[in-house]
């Protein structure tokens, strides 16, 4: 499962499988330490529960997804639990994906509407 580099902006995301967390520093260094402290946090604890990777996307059409990959020989990863799992992140941290999404399309597309 793969998705289109060019097309959309990466905001963040949690690889379990490599340990590491990747924030875009060049495109979003501005946002407060709070709310990078506040992504880190929950792109780690999600990727830790369930595996696999978790990027935070920006996408010119659909605004901010979450997108869930895992290693194609993982068989341990459960693509239904992760997706329930995103699905339920993005209700619980509602308020938070707006304001980034509102960010994303005034201060990066230069939008503001």
């Amino acid at each position: 499962m793969g998705f289109d580099m060019e097309e959309q902006l990466v905001l963040c995301g949690s690889n379990y499988y490599e340990k590491k967390y990747f924030f875009n520093e060049e495109v979003f260094g501005k946002l407060p330490q709070q709310v990078q402290e506040e992504l880190k946090i929950m792109c780690v604890l999600f990727t830790e529960d369930v595996g696999g990777a978790l990027f935070l996307v920006f996408d010119p059409e659909e605004g901010l997804l979450l997108r869930t990959e895992c290693d194609e020989n993982d068989l341990l990863y459960d693509e239904i639990g992760s997706a329930l799992k995103a699905k339920a992140l993005q209700e619980e941290q509602r308020e938070l994906l707006e304001s980034l999404e509102l960010y994303y399309r005034v201060a990066v597309l230069g939008r503001g509407e």
